[in-house]
């Protein structure tokens, strides 16, 4: 199944689709019952600078854009204080903002990018990540422990503490 999903760097041409995914992101929190992202974030100028700084991804499913995230190899300061203990001090990748378009829902695409993303970070020499979700964020915990990922404990980010999540592969 995967082989007809890739995983690239997003380009500013893709800055519209990117930001519409986002938004479709916000409206299935709300959907669910909750608002891990607010008005004011993630927004277009988060993308923008995802993109100019090289850690926007896009996940494409038949040549169409599918998901977008941030995957970024330069560590994230919230991550120094955590009310609990990571897995490993290891080089890690962190994923932030991920999304996907409301037409590829239901299809295993969370799980099918998680495995982009492992063979991605490996190719960069790296084979640990980090991640958080909200606490009221019940379908990405679901998804973040059916591919692997154990709770680490608690982070604060913008404000707002966050479950914390790794992975070694």
């Amino acid at each position: 199944m995967e082989g007809k999903y890739i995983l690239t760097a997003a380009v500013p041409q893709n800055l519209d689709i990117c930001l519409d995914i986002i938004l479709q992101g916000k409206a299935f929190q709300r959907e669910q019952g909750f608002i891990q992202w607010t008005d004011d974030y993630p927004n277009r100028s988060t993308i923008e600078e995802d993109i100019e700084k090289g850690i926007g991804y896009v996940v494409k499913a038949e040549n169409r854009i599918a998901g977008y995230m941030c995957i970024d190899f330069s560590g994230e300061p919230a991550y120094e204080n955590i009310e609990g203990k990571w897995h490993s001090d290891l080089p890690y990748g962190v994923i932030h903002r991920m999304a996907f378009d409301k037409a590829f829902r239901g299809i295993g695409l969370a799980d099918i990018t998680f495995s982009l993303i492992e063979k991605f970070c490996l190719k960069k020499g790296v084979s640990y990540i980090r991640i958080d979700t909200d606490f009221p964020n019940k379908r990405m915990q679901h998804i973040l422990k059916k591919n692997g990922f154990k709770n680490c404990g608690i982070i604060t980010l913008r404000g707002s503490g966050r479950l914390a999540f790794d992975k070694l592969f």
